[in-house]
Formats: C-alpha cells, sequence, structure tokens
C-alpha cells in the first residue's frame, strides 16, 4: 500500500497553498471576530477553478478525485485559515455529489456550472432539532400538488443559508406510517431559497463565527417537480453514497487544523524562554507536541489511504469512518497540547490556537460523533450486534 502523491496531486496542493498565503493569519482573526463571510476566498477559489475539482470535465469542473479534493481542504485549513476555510467551500466541493450521480442531463446542466462559478450558493438542509442524528425520522414535509411540491418544516445546523441563494433539501415526501421503512418516505430537492417562504435565524455559536450556522424555518416554500433529484422517496439512499466522501474531507481537513496548531506552538517554544533557555528544551513541553504529531500523521494515512479506495471504486466505509473518527480526536489534542505550550497567552486571540481550539470542535462533533462512528466500527467492522 502506498499513498504517495503524484506530481500533479502535488501541484494542486501547491497552487492552493499560494493562493492561501494571500489570506493570511490576521484575515482570519479579523473575520473570527466580524463574522463577515469570506466570500473573497470563495472567490478567489472559484476563480482558480478550484470549486469544481471533483466535478465532471463537461459541466465546467476538473473531473478529478476525493484524493485532489482532500489535498485542497487539508492546504486550506492547515494555511490557518482552519474551519472556517473549509467550511466557506465544502458543500460546493462536493455537497451536490446527489446532483451528479442521481440527477438528469437537464438538471446537471442547470444546476452545477453556476455552482461551479459561484453564481449560485448553496446551503445544504438536513438535520432537524428533534430528530439529531436519526435521520430516518425526520419530520419537515414536501406535499405534492400537481406539479410542484409545497414545504413546510424545520432544518437547524444549516450552514451558509445567510449568504445562499439554493439550497440541497431532504425532506419527507410520504409518513412514516406508509412505508415499510422510514427511509423510504425522504425525498430529496434542489431549490430556490425563496426568502418570503422561509426564515432563516443565525445561531450564534462557540467558533467559526465567519461561516453562519442556522435554524431555517419553512412556510410553504414551492419546489417544482423538475427540481426533484432522482425518484420520489429514494432522498436519503442518495444521501448515503456521499457520506464516505464526506468523511474523508473532514478528517483531511482535521489533519490540516491539528498541523497548524502544533506549527504554531512550535514556534512559540522556540522563541519563548523562561528561566533563561527556551521552554522547548523542557521534554513536558516537547513530548506533548511530539505526540500530537505522530497521531496526526497517522490519522492522515487512514485519511488518505481511505481517499484512495473510494477514487478506485472499493469499499471505503470503514477507513473513511476511522480517519475521521482518528483525526477529530488527534486535532482535538493537538490543538489543546498548542493552547497549553503558549500558556496564558493561549488564551489571547492574537496567538490564534484559541481560535483552532473553538473551530476543532465543530467537526469532532459533526456531522457524526465519534461515540456513533466506534458504534458503526464494532457493528460493521467487528461484528459486534447494534447498540441502538
Amino acid at each position: 500500500m502506498s499513498v504517495d502523491f503524484t506530481p500533479e496531486q502535488l501541484q494542486i496542493r501547491d497552487s492552493v497553498e499560494r493562493l492561501c498565503a494571500g489570506f493570511g493569519d490576521e484575515y482570519w482573526l479579523a473575520r473570527d471576530d466580524d463574522g463577515v463571510f469570506p466570500e473573497d476566498f470563495c472567490r478567489a477559489i472559484a476563480d482558480q477553478g478550484y470549486m469544481g475539482i471533483a466535478m465532471p470535465e463537461e459541466y465546467g469542473g476538473s473531473g478529478l478525485g476525493i484524493t485532489e479534493a482532500a489535498l485542497m481542504m487539508q492546504a486550506i485549513s492547515q494555511s490557518g485559515a482552519g474551519n472556517g476555510g473549509v467550511s466557506s467551500v465544502s458543500i460546493t466541493v462536493f455537497g451536490l455529489n446527489p446532483v451528479v450521480r442521481y440527477g438528469t442531463e437537464e438538471q446537471k446542466r442547470r444546476m452545477l456550472p453556476p455552482i461551479i462559478k459561484r453564481e449560485d450558493i448553496a446551503c445544504f438542509g438536513v438535520t432537524e432539532p428533534n430528530t439529531g442524528l436519526d435521520t430516518t425520522r425526520l419530520k419537515t414535509r414536501a406535499v405534492r400538488k400537481g406539479d410542484r411540491y409545497v414545504v413546510n418544516g424545520q432544518k437547524i445546523w444549516t450552514s451558509t443559508a445567510q449568504v445562499a441563494n439554493k439550497i440541497l433539501l431532504i425532506a419527507r415526501t410520504s409518513e412514516e406510517s406508509e412505508t415499510s421503512k422510514p427511509i423510504d418516505g425522504l425525498s430529496l430537492f434542489y431549490a430556490d431559497l425563496d426568502r418570503s417562504k422561509v426564515e432563516i435565524q443565525r445561531i450564534p455559536k462557540m467558533g467559526r463565527k465567519c461561516v453562519d450556522s442556522n435554524s431555517v424555518f419553512f412556510d410553504g416554500l414551492e419546489i417544482p417537480v423538475e427540481n426533484r433529484i432522482g425518484e420520489e422517496g429514494k432522498g436519503f439512499r442518495y444521501l448515503l453514497h456521499g457520506i464516505n466522501p464526506e468523511r474523508i474531507l473532514i478528517a483531511a481537513g482535521l489533519v490540516g487544523l491539528g498541523r497548524a496548531a502544533i506549527r504554531r506552538a512550535t514556534d512559540y517554544a522556540n522563541d519563548r524562554e523562561v528561566f533563561g533557555r527556551p521552554i522547548g528544551m523542557n521534554q513536558s513541553i516537547q513530548h506533548p507536541l511530539a505526540e500530537s504529531w505522530a497521531e496526526l500523521e497517522a490519522a492522515n494515512l487512514m485519511a488518505f489511504r481511505a481517499a484512495q479506495l473510494y477514487d478506485r471504486g472499493e469499499d471505503a466505509g470503514a477507513m473513511a469512518n476511522a480517519a475521521k473518527y482518528l483525526a477529530g480526536e488527534a486535532t482535538f489534542k493537538a490543538c489543546t497540547n498548542a493552547v497549553m505550550t503558549h500558556g496564558g497567552m493561549g488564551y489571547a486571540k492574537e496567538y490564534h490556537v484559541e481560535r483552532y481550539l473553538r473551530e476543532c470542535l465543530i467537526h469532532r462533533i459533526a456531522p457524526i460523533t465519534p461515540h456513533l462512528i466506534l458504534c458503526y466500527i464494532a457493528e460493521r467492522v467487528l461484528g459486534l450486534p447494534k447498540s441502538y
């Protein structure tokens, strides 16, 4: 097994790093303070053609794989942009994969090029306040009336809804009692985010201030039938095909964030002198940072092994979930160690590591908690009985 990268893949990474150099630490610190969406950063990504890195060439994309997309996400995060940078572009990079895989030719030609060019901005409406990770029990309803569906209900933790004009939305088109399995009554739509029928409320949160998270309320939103993706009632199954690449991209981004934290901690440990010597001479400083480096590199190997399997068309489920778990835990520990290395100054915003710690938590929790990943591995890999 090898996860060495080709010259072309390394060129993509280097090119993204150069782009990110124009959006340095002070830029992301300012966005963390003012909460302004980093549209100029997103525009730079789009102008260089990276929004469509994993989308088919015939619709304006680059036609590359998850490996290339993961390298891009990691380069963004590792630059110091952290989760703010990654989350500002992630749904565009891979969020519309259900349209690529299950949309009609007409839908692909209508929906994908504007996203790649950033003429449209999409958000993703899945999670609901009363269902959490039990996605098959979603309550938002889409009732068909002639040539359109009428949507009523609520979503929560919908990122980028403040700036989006489109939404990829999953909603119940059949009551649970009407289907043999709850999964069979959910349908997927790509719709205009009509503000006259949709109320969007920003959720104040711990980190990633510049990329908004929201509660979204639907009151009679009309969606034409031609904007339903695939067959009615199969929407949840369509989403499942995007789970593994999502895990991989998140894992790669987390490792990048952890590396940024270790880099800052190492620089500080070399420069900071106490009792006439740099604190980096002390093993109590050295060992936690060295341990985090090793754990991040191990998580990184798992992430790109999973990407390799996915791009080959092989089963990547176990590796993708393990990568997300390992990266989440390693990055949380690395960011904590970085703060502790800085001592009291680790609590100050000007040193950035407190921002990294706050931002790493969101993808340690979402879109699946470490606990449920362990349940998945216990059941699907080890063959233990289902526990929930």
